[in-house]
């Protein structure tokens, strides 16, 4: 990727490969072995557990090209205010100029502001369809994502 006016496109796929979603952001940071973006919730309103997902809420996603797992922030489009974090369970990202792929393993951890977390779709993950090698990666990369939010509330006490 180049300057961060750069426009990407991510493409969400299942572990096998197919598209699910995607969806265009903007560049706004990147470095060895990561990038960051800024996107728009597009789809209708939502909630997922106590976060209320609404059109135009601002989402600076982070991926990762060597850890099994994205970070979605989600930010309120009227005041900014943070809602908490959304993260996908997923293969290292593939970070090429202009496009992002990731391979979505199913399982998501929401962490609120206040450092609770919840894990989501245990139920679709121990029926996907992966590798057991997979498995383990995945299952390894939600150990980190939560020991990286539990380091990060501790620091804050």
């Amino acid at each position: 990727m180049s300057s961060p006016t750069t426009n990407v496109t991510v493409f969400k796929q299942n572990p096998a490969g197919e598209l699910m979603y995607q969806w265009q952001g903007r560049l706004l940071h990147e470095a060895p072995h990561e990038a960051q973006i800024e996107a728009r919730f597009s789809a209708e309103s939502g909630r997922v557990l106590e976060i209320e997902f609404n059109k135009g809420d601002r989402f600076l996603e982070t991926y990762y090209d060597d850890r099994w797992f994205n970070i979605f922030e989600i930010r309120d489009q009227g005041d900014d205010r943070l809602k908490g974090w959304y993260c996908n369970v997923a293969a290292p990202a593939i970070i090429r100029p202009g496009e992002i792929t990731f391979r979505d393993f199913a399982l998501d951890l929401v962490v609120y502001p206040d450092g609770r977390q919840f894990v989501l779709d245990e139920d679709e993950f121990a029926v996907l369809d992966c590798s057991p090698a997979e498995r383990q990666l995945a299952l390894a990369g939600l150990a980190q994502l939560q020991a990286e939010f539990a380091a990060r509330f501790d620091q804050d006490q």
